[in-house]
This record gives C-alpha cells, sequence and structure tokens, in this order.
C-alpha cells in the first residue's frame, strides 16, 4: 500500500503581516452583513466586493505582473483564502476563475487571450464557470459526449453540460469536450476549450436547486462556433488537464469552511457548563486544525510544482464531512433554540440545513473521490 506524506508548512511573518491587513479590511468591508446571508460562504456572490478585492490586489496574486497579477507566493494567496472563507465574504463571482480558470489560461492560453482575460479576471470584473458534467453520466467524467469538431475556421460545439454552477451570470466557460473517439474510448479524445458565453448557439437553462437558487444551469451548444485559439493545450490531452485542474479544486480551505458561520454561531451559544456543548466544540476545533494543515500542507506541495491529486481528494472528502456533520450536531445539540428563527443560531441553520447536502456534490461526489483514494492506495 502506497504511505501518504504530506509535508509540513508553515506561514512565515510576512503572511500573518498580509493576515491582520485582510482581516482588518473585512471587518469594514463586512461589518453591516448578516449572519444568514455570511453563511452562504463562498456560494454568495457580489461583483462590487469582487472588484473591490481586485483593486487590492487579491486577486490573480501569484499571477505574473504582465497579465494583471501581483507575483505573489502560494501560501499569501491561501492566507487571504482563509480569511475571506471565516468571514463568509461573498467571493463567488470571481472564485472559479481566480482559483482553476486564470491559472490554466496563463500555463495553456495563446498570449493574446491571456492579455485580454487575465487583467479583467485580476480586476473582478470577469466570472467563469466549469463545464464538465453532463446529462445522463452521473460523476462519470471521463463519459463526455459533448464533442468539439474541427473545421476550416475553428471548432463547431454540440451537445449539453450540466450541473454547471453559475454558468448563467458567467462571461466564460472551460469546457472539457470530446475532440476524437467515442464516449467509449474514455480518458483519450478529450480536450478542454476557452468558450465565450455571448456566442451564438448557446442556450443557458437554470435548475432550481433545495434552497429555491438557481445557481446550477444546464449549458446546451447547438452548432456553436469557436474560433481556433479555443482549445486549450494538447489535443487529447484534456484528462491530464482537467486532473490537475481538479488538484485546485479539491485542497482549499473552502473543503472545510463551508460551514464556519454555525460553527461560530455555536460557540457563542454554547453553555460552558453543559459537557455535551464542550465535548463537540473540542472536537470540531481539532478536526478543523488538521483539515487546515492538511490544506495547508497541500498548498505548499502545489507552490514547489508537484501534483497532490490523491491527497487532495481525501482533503475534499474528510472536509465534507466535517461541514455536513456540523449540521447534524447543531440538531443535536441546540434542537429547540432552531425552532425559534430571528436569532443568528437559527438562520444559519436554516439556510445550511438546505445547503449542507451539495457539498459532498461539488467538486466530485464521495463515491468518485473514495474510488480515487482507492485506486491511489492501490485498494483497487
Amino acid at each position: 500500500m502506497q504511505a501518504l506524506t504530506i509535508p509540513p508548512c508553515r506561514l512565515d511573518a510576512s503572511c500573518e503581516s498580509l493576515r491582520a491587513e485582510v482581516r482588518d479590511f473585512l471587518a469594514e468591508a463586512m461589518r453591516d452583513i448578516p449572519e444568514q446571508v455570511r453563511a452562504r460562504n463562498w456560494s454568495g456572490s457580489d461583483p462590487a466586493f469582487s472588484r473591490k478585492l481586485g483593486e487590492r490586489g487579491w486577486i490573480g496574486m501569484r499571477w505574473p505582473k504582465r497579465y494583471g497579477g501581483h507575483e505573489r507566493d502560494a501560501l499569501a494567496r491561501y492566507v487571504v483564502l482563509e480569511e475571506l472563507l471565516a468571514a463568509g465574504a461573498p467571493v463567488n463571482f470571481h472564485w472559479v476563475a481566480d482559483r482553476q480558470s486564470g491559472p490554466l489560461l496563463l500555463r495553456l492560453a495563446s498570449e493574446a487571450t491571456k492579455l485580454d482575460i487575465l487583467p479583467r479576471v485580476a480586476r473582478g470584473e470577469l466570472r467563469f464557470c466549469i463545464g464538465m458534467s453532463e446529462p445522463d453520466s452521473g460523476s462519470d467524467l471521463a463519459s463526455v459526449r459533448c464533442r468539439a469538431t474541427q473545421t476550416a475556421d475553428g471548432w463547431r460545439v454540440n451537445g449539453t453540460k450540466i450541473w454547471t454552477s453559475g454558468a448563467r451570470d458567467a462571461d466564460y466557460m472551460i469546457a472539457l469536450l470530446r475532440t476524437d473517439g467515442a464516449p467509449g474510448d474514455r480518458h483519450t479524445g478529450l480536450s478542454q476549450f476557452l468558450i465565450d458565453l455571448r456566442t451564438p448557439g448557446i442556450e443557458i437553462r437554470p435548475i432550481r436547486n433545495l434552497l429555491g437558487h438557481e445557481d446550477f444551469n444546464e449549458v446546451h451548444f447547438a452548432d456553436t462556433a469557436l474560433p481556433r485559439d479555443a482549445l486549450l493545450g494538447e489535443r487529447g490531452g484534456g484528462w491530464n488537464q482537467v486532473s490537475a485542474e481538479l488538484a485546485l479544486e479539491r485542497s482549499g480551505p473552502e473543503r472545510f469552511l463551508s460551514s464556519i458561520q454555525l460553527l461560530l454561531e455555536m460557540i457563542d451559544a454554547a453553555d460552558p457548563a453543559n459537557p455535551r456543548h464542550t465535548d463537540y466544540i473540542g472536537r470540531a476545533v481539532a478536526d478543523i486544525a488538521t483539515l487546515r494543515q492538511m490544506s495547508l500542507g497541500i498548498a505548499g506541495m502545489l507552490a514547489r510544482g508537484e501534483s497532490p491529486a490523491l491527497l487532495a481528494a481525501i482533503v475534499k472528502d474528510q472536509g465534507a464531512l466535517f461541514e455536513q456533520r456540523i449540521v447534524q450536531h447543531a440538531h443535536d445539540l441546540f434542537g429547540e433554540r432552531l425552532q425559534a428563527p430571528g436569532t443568528p443560531l437559527a438562520d444559519v441553520m436554516a439556510y445550511l440545513i438546505q445547503a449542507s447536502p451539495s457539498f459532498s456534490l461539488r467538486g466530485g461526489t464521495r463515491e468518485i473521490l473514495r474510488g480515487i483514494i482507492a485506486k491511489g492506495l492501490e485498494l483497487r
């Protein structure tokens, strides 16, 4: 069996100085934001707030200045993310672009595309979505059927993507499409494309979720024409590219801080004389500290150019379990008090009891993640 090791990663004094700066900014910017809005965490979207972060250099922090970035290191970016998430800041507008789409374009897009798009992302002006899942495929990403066919002028796309978060309000999509072979060919024949969602031949249909929100979308392509340089990286190299992208998506602090507002409200509501309260809160703080050390260690590995996809899957799986358990424990410990709406504890719980089931779906379902882990540990 393969041994798993996440090297410890420690933050230096410059990171802690940056943390203080971010906290001061958030104390003012978030002063009037109620707890139930903070509970949305990185699902909350506010374009004006994203532009404020862009003005401070907190989007595209690692990118070259030539492309609007700030040439900071990965750990400085990690500190900013931690503080934004802990405060429940509305960062979803720029989140995907900053976390994975921007870095992908930085590595694989044409120079003209990078100069055009990346500075606008860094200013908090553009929203991206990810086109991976498809109808009738469940979580089987390798069974992609949505096809891009090469033409004399570029590419023509036909097919459908589903559960595409934020597509209705997004400017661009990074899509995994089949360029060669058939769905049965699995990992071969897949390629990634940059798609301007204003392109003719694209229909975006909202999907209403349990909360009544329409964050999820179905995106249908009907003879959608793309330029030649829409292809990102090598034709047929999409599977390896998207695997590296998922390591970024699965290992960050958002994978264990989505329910942090509820934990904070539980701490405020806890009775120090009640051993059930103190026991749970002690265990929860220990869990979150452990997950944080794992996530930070992976951030250090990514900064060194390593590809810890297996370790990222473990953080995502265990983080989702932790986030969902908080909701159950809040019910067990404070059940009667949750029946009276209007208190921060009850209002935050009302949101998370509906939102938390999705935490083990986004970024890869529990079954898919555990399959990756089992394969990585040579258990199957």
